[in-house]
């Protein structure tokens, strides 16, 4: 298999700070290989360092096919100027070429130039290439195509920018960050577009169940080294687990041979012998083992909410549209205490305008909204907050509060808050201003924590946050005795935290699911089986069906073929179930084929139940007089 990317001894350092050094590694073709480290640990800038966009201080890079490697930034960079077509078609290959020439003449009266553009595209057979990009655009539900990109919000700009790094189809593509204000039913799409792909792959992203299913390949980046792991995110946390195990008890080993050795240099003589030179070098090299940090299990901190009674939140048969777009209508929903809920629906099915209109920054035009008298929101907005650059990271949370209650009573200082959410005490007298983005969203995150709400309302918590700080803050909000009110599209996240989901469909109607993000989806997908099967079973009635003809039970040759078929799928599925029902039964199963096999025996028995009314419909018939 031959090598893409291959980097050697790499080191980056910004000021003071070593984000990484001595840091070699090797992509292979066609490996999916996810970077997985904290906020400000340099993952972005060892993309850039790879894309030649940012110097190295040490080290090589070296990508063995640049013409044909693609990065989507985290921030994409597009011209303003040019419309969302001709950014997407703005490389200069010849394919890409000729579409954008074809659509330009077609819009003109010029029969010549049109008769030419379509021979080019015949040529180089670019009407295949033109539909599997019309596909992507649709998929990943790109604006007006003459509009102009400088126009589009941020999300917008972020899908065209993906869209433009898969249609050229890259042998080697980075990618910062992609699910990154795309919807669930996008990210889902990407990650079988992915998987399917012979593409190489480097990403960062904190979607772990897309880490899951695209990745093959994982390396860690801590403490300005590299680990790889050759397996999932789930194989990843498997072995990371037992790296950090097995440093633990190095280092506790070290400690104790240091207390021996301290003691002998203590007692060295001053004559020192070749031999004693040699054990003082030993001395000083297990002092660094021994001092080197230790991995513990996280505390886990019960914060204190603020008091809540009774009376939590009613939303009573509320209404609102924009301009003449119906967002809401007629909802309705008394919360009760400590529920967790998880919003979902796609971009633009006003999921951020309810929780402007809960908290009161919008107010509905039907209906009304009472707030009990003892709720605090706590609300984390997508936009994030502005800070003092010059301030200090201590600073910025003791303007809040220079102690954090608990719920036993006990209180933890503003420093130890911090640390918890991955601060660690060297970088609190750090300025803002040295913050990476992601870490701005974890200090940001801390201040909304740390004012004590009993109601909890989370507008996409997890962009940009790494999956060290989402763990945390999931192991936070296990534990929080109040409400909570999330919208995300990390489904890992829904499936850990809540308890039922609000659903925007798009139709202004909010559906109330009792369960988590993969159950509504199993559901769903059984549910568009199930009208997928009554379709094709029942069949589409015919013209010559649908007029009037003499009523008679004879069944016409269609429906005795149709009979003949439905016995044969019919045996077919119950000797399929019967086997899963086997191999349930046997305990031999690994998790990951237990939840497979019960989700296929679960869509087995509707198919059987469609096709055996079929059948008794036709036998009856036959066996009629």
């Amino acid at each position: 298999m031959s090598t893409v990317l291959q980097v050697e001894n790499l080191a980056r350092s910004y000021g003071e700070k070593n984000l990484f050094e001595n840091i070699s590694f090797v992509l292979s073709q066609s490996h999916k290989v996810a970077l997985i480290a904290r906020n400000g640990a340099g993952k972005t800038s060892l993309l850039n360092i790879i894309a030649g966009i940012e110097p190295c201080d040490a080290g090589t890079v070296t990508l063995f096919n640049r013409d044909s490697f693609e990065y989507l930034k985290q921030e994409p960079e597009l011209d303003p100027s040019r419309t969302v077509f001709e950014e997407v078609y703005s490389h200069s290959n010849e394919i890409q070429k000729a579409i954008l020439n074809y659509e330009h003449v077609i819009k003109g009266t010029n029969k010549e130039e049109i008769q030419h553009a379509i021979g080019q595209m015949d040529a180089i057979q670019g009407w295949e290439y033109e539909t599997r990009v019309k596909q992507i655009l649709t998929q990943l539900k790109l604006p007006d195509l003459d509009q102009r990109i400088e126009t589009l919000s941020g999300g917008q700009r972020k899908r065209v920018a993906l869209a433009k790094v898969l249609i050229t189809e890259p042998t080697f593509l980075i990618l910062d960050e992609p699910t990154n204000h795309l919807d669930v039913e996008m990210i889902e799409w990407l990650e079988e577009y992915l998987s399917k792909s012979t593409i190489t792959l480097l990403m960062v992203t904190h979607d772990r169940y897309f880490l899951d299913r695209v990745c093959d390949e994982v390396l860690e980046m801590e403490h300005a080294a590299i680990y790889k792991y050759r397996g999932n995110y789930s194989y990843f946390l498997e072995k990371q687990a037992e790296r950090l195990d097995n440093q633990n008890k190095e280092v506790e080993r070290a400690q104790n041979l240091m207390r021996t050795e301290q003691e002998w240099m203590r007692r060295m003589p001053k004559a020192r012998t070749t031999k004693a030179k040699a054990r003082i070098d030993s001395f000083f090299d297990l002092q660094e083992k021994a001092t080197s940090k230790v991995y513990e299990e996280r505390l886990t901190l019960n914060i204190e909410g603020s008091r809540m009674g009774n009376k939590i939140l009613e939303i009573n048969d509320i209404s609102f549209k924009w301009g003449e777009l119906q967002i809401l209508k007629g909802f309705t929903y008394t919360f009760k205490r400590n529920e967790k809920v998880g919003i979902v629906g796609k971009n633009g099915s006003g999921k951020s305008t309810f929780l402007d209109i809960i908290t009161g920054k919008i107010r509905p035009q039907k209906g009304h909204i009472q707030k009990g008298e003892t709720i605090q929101y706590g609300y984390y907005k997508q936009q994030g907050l502005v800070f003092d650059e010059q301030t200090k990271v201590i600073d910025v949370v003791k303007e809040i509060a220079e102690v954090v209650k608990l719920s036993n009573g006990d209180t933890i200082s503003a420093a130890a808050f911090l640390n918890y959410f991955m601060f660690p005490y060297p970088s609190h007298f750090q300025q803002v201003y040295k913050l990476s983005g992601g870490e701005r969203r974890r200090l940001y995150l801390v201040t909304v924590l740390m004012r004590s709400p009993n109601f909890l309302i989370l507008d996409e918590p997890t962009n940009d946050l790494d999956i060290l700080t989402l763990n945390v803050l999931e192991e936070y909000l296990a534990a929080f005795s109040g409400c909570v009110v999330v919208v995300t599209h990390d489904r890992y996240f829904l499936d850990k935290i809540v308890d039922h989901l609000f659903v925007f469909d798009g139709d202004a109607m909010i559906k109330d699911f009792p369960g988590n993000y993969t159950q509504y989806k199993n559901w769903s997908d059984d549910l568009k089986k199930r009208e997928q099967l009554q379709k094709r079973v029942t069949g589409r009635k015919t013209e010559s069906e649908k007029q009037v003809a003499p009523v008679t039970n004879k069944l016409s040759y269609k429906e005795k073929r149709e009979l003949e078929r439905l016995e044969k799928e019919i045996a077919m599925l119950e000797a399929e179930k019967s086997a899963i029902e086997a191999e349930l039964q046997s305990g031999s199963l690994n998790p990951t084929d237990l939840t497979q096999r019960s989700e296929r025996w679960a869509g087995i028995l509707p198919e059987i139940e469609l096709m055996t009314d079929r059948w008794m419909e036709l036998s009856d018939r036959e066996s009629s007089p």
